[in-house]
């Protein structure tokens, strides 16, 4: 029997404990507990931001090199312990182990890569109109950032909020996703274990209220948000009121087009990874199949096929290829589209079914629905599950055209032997990230992220693009 943790906020470098009050399951067998933890609030927000704001003039202050250090180490542990951390995502989050080890090395990664990035903040010298006058511009950092996560990435997207805002000296309180705070808090850990100072990075355990402390706090200078477009829209509205900075990644309702000179082979393994991997639960994931006429018949036979086969199952079987559902109220929301959408005409070519597994778990087959109109539900609404549609073009214009009628606009792909039309796709789809034979889903670590439109608002996560909201630039002038 594995051990169930018990877990407590972090607050100025220390384990705070408080009763006990909530438990998170196994989404792969409900029997078993994975962890106890307090539900914060207004009153642990409080003292999470006084001890980050105390904490600032002395981290923002440091050698570049001591936070650099820190967040190299910081990877190095992450990537050491892969194996266990893996396991321990896993068995809170319900994707498989094989990608709960690769998401931990992801975040691993990211630390290391913002280790260089504190390193390389850079101004420029400019020439003044005046003769005499020379101007300079440098970054600062800005101060205490609040940092909302979710729960489908446990600790790859907390390290990619929370690696650049240390890096460039600022400091934060982070509140982790309500169904995975067991691998936020295991984070956190490990932060401190590397020698982070105290107050630098702390971490109150709560739902909604915490989130809502946090957008409101008057010494919270920005807030970084990944989530539903619903709450983004809240969490904007209030970061706005107080002229707070605001960062929002908000979903996606992603096309992945198939053309008719497609490589058949590779559009059908593009389609399966990038709508039914980690179990259709990434923002990135390839929810609508635009496919043309000419190769469509052939192409939806080939992945129902695909999707059929795929093996559901617990998310430590090493023959597992779908995990559970994160909760049982999302696998109820995959359930609920896969009804909307076949009420609405839409086919069921695979899945659909209620599944029943020992041990119990909240498991959702990878489902594929045909036939449906772009104008459907299924098109327009973000499952956030194993759940992908299929809509019939006559051509690329047509496919551009549906691909582009949504109002999200995260990531888009093409799958085509054309490089006419994938230049023009690049160039005319309305998402923030292009994929040309290659799945929606999955983006490299050290490049900007984000999207347009209803997926996302303010400055991109990632890469170098980080520092345009973690710091803010200054303009000196002086006279010889």
């Amino acid at each position: 029997m594995t051990e169930v943790l018990s877990l407590s906020h972090w607050i100025n470098g220390e384990k705070v404990s408080a009763p006990l009050e909530v438990e998170r399951r196994n989404p792969s067998d409900i029997a078993e507990v994975v962890a106890r933890f307090p539900r914060g609030g207004a009153a642990q927000v409080d003292q999470a931001v006084a001890a980050a704001s105390a904490a600032f003039d002395a981290w923002s202050d440091a050698s570049p090199e001591v936070r650099a250090d820190i967040l190299d180490r910081t990877g190095s542990l992450l990537i050491e312990r892969r194996e266990s951390l893996g396991r321990l995502l896993s068995r809170e989050e319900g994707k498989t182990l094989a990608e709960g080890i690769g998401e931990t090395m992801r975040a691993g990664r990211i630390f290391r890569y913002f280790a260089g990035e504190a390193l390389r903040l850079h101004g420029q010298n400019l020439a003044s109109v005046r003769p005499g006058v020379e101007i300079q511009t440098w970054r600062q950092p800005v101060g205490v950032f609040g940092l909302i996560t979710p729960w489908n990435f446990p600790i790859a997207i907390p390290a990619w909020k929370i690696a650049p805002a240390i890096a460039f000296g600022n400091t934060v309180v982070l509140k982790a996703a309500g169904p995975t705070p067991a691998t936020a808090e295991a984070l956190v850990a490990i932060l401190h274990e590397a020698g982070l100072p105290a107050g630098v990075v702390n971490m109150v355990i709560g739902d909604g209220d915490v989130g809502r402390a946090l957008v409101h706090h008057r010494d919270v200078v920005g807030i970084s948000f990944t989530g539903s477009q619903g709450v983004g829209a809240s969490v904007a509205e209030g970061a706005a009121r107080r002229q707070a900075r605001v960062q929002l990644e908000m979903g996606g309702k992603n096309p992945l087009v198939i053309l008719d000179d497609a490589d058949l082979d590779r559009a059908v393994a593009v389609a399966l990874d990038g709508s039914f991997m980690s179990t259709g639960q990434r923002c990135t994931a390839s929810s609508r199949l635009i496919i043309q006429d000419g190769i469509h018949n052939r192409f939806v036979a080939a992945l129902a096929e695909k999707v059929a086969a795929l093996r559901v199952g617990h998310a430590l079987d090493p023959r597992t290829q779908v995990g559970p559902a994160v909760t049982e109220a999302q696998a109820e929301v995959s359930f609920r589209y896969i009804d909307i959408a076949t009420q609405a005409g839409g086919r069921i070519l695979a899945g659909g079914e209620r599944l029943s597994h020992q041990p119990q778990g909240w498991y959702v087959p990878p489902t594929l629905i045909a036939d449906t109109d772009p104008s459907a539900r299924i098109n327009h609404e973000e499952v956030f599950g194993p759940v992908a549609s299929t809509i019939r073009v006559a051509d690329y214009e047509e496919a551009l055209a549906v691909a582009n009628g949504t109002e999200f606009g995260l990531s888009a792909g093409i799958v085509t032997q054309s490089l006419k039309y994938a230049r023009d796709f690049q160039r005319r789809a309305k998402a923030g990230m292009t994929m040309v034979n290659l799945a929606t889903a999955g983006v490299d670590y050290h490049v900007p992220f984000g999207g347009t439109r209803g997926s996302s608002h303010g400055p991109r996560e990632q890469g170098f693009a980080a520092a345009d909201f973690y710091t803010q630039i200054k303009t000196g002038y002086s006279a010889a």
